[in-house]
């Protein structure tokens, strides 16, 4: 399977080959399906907590007599009626257990995401994508136009700190390692840009 390489202007380079037992497998969408959502379920960083009536500081002795004194009653005075009371139905932080893929299923779902991603032309190899010092936004807004793309997620073997930077207030641009892939970023890009020495380290990482 024959993929052709082209430069920062959009003009053809050389073409490239990359295996069909990475590029050319099959969509499993239920396999895909539990790698986003099992993703997702793990970036929410569950630090929400709130504080019931029994959570709150003091209101151990009833405020006053339960007759008697004309008042309504009332057993404490971290109710939720008082001020400074407890929260009625409060969030009550329990840490969850962080979903798992095995290894497996790891890498046969990136297959079929890169796959679908390399059918529908979504896959574009560039050959450098690194940018001038200082970094600037309209750069890499430069670059997006000349690939012709509006939405697109970045795709390198390592950080590059003047790329992440150049892109960072850019909705439409997004910076990911082979380390840290986003699935569900990766299925809703326009394109998904890498360099030949990403696509070599990310074929050595699937075939493993």
């Amino acid at each position: 399977m024959k993929m052709q390489v082209i430069d920062q202007s959009g003009k053809k380079e050389t073409e490239i080959e990359f295996p069909e037992t990475i590029f050319a497998q099959k969509y499993n969408f239920d396999l895909v399906h539990q790698l986003v959502t099992t993703y997702i379920h793990n970036s929410h960083p569950i630090t929400k907590a709130q504080k019931n009536r029994s959570a709150v500081r003091g209101g151990g002795r009833k405020p006053w007599k339960q007759k008697g004194t004309g008042r309504a009653r009332a057993g404490t005075i971290r109710s939720p009626l008082w001020r400074s009371g407890g929260v009625t139905f409060a969030h009550i932080y329990k840490p969850s257990r962080k979903k798992k893929v095995n290894k497996k299923m790891y890498r046969t779902a990136m297959k079929s995401i890169f796959s679908r991603l390399a059918k529908e032309e979504r896959l574009v190899l560039v050959t450098d994508l690194s940018i001038s010092k200082p970094p600037k936004t309209s750069q890499v807004k430069n670059l997006l136009s000349k690939l012709k793309t509006q939405r697109a997620v970045f795709v390198l073997p390592e950080n590059d700190h003047d790329l992440e930077k150049a892109s960072k207030n850019l909705y439409q641009a997004e910076v990911q390692t082979l380390n840290s892939l986003n699935p569900a970023a990766l299925i809703n890009a326009e394109k998904v840009i890498l360099t030949p020495k990403t696509l070599a380290s990310l074929t050595e990482i699937l075939s493993t």
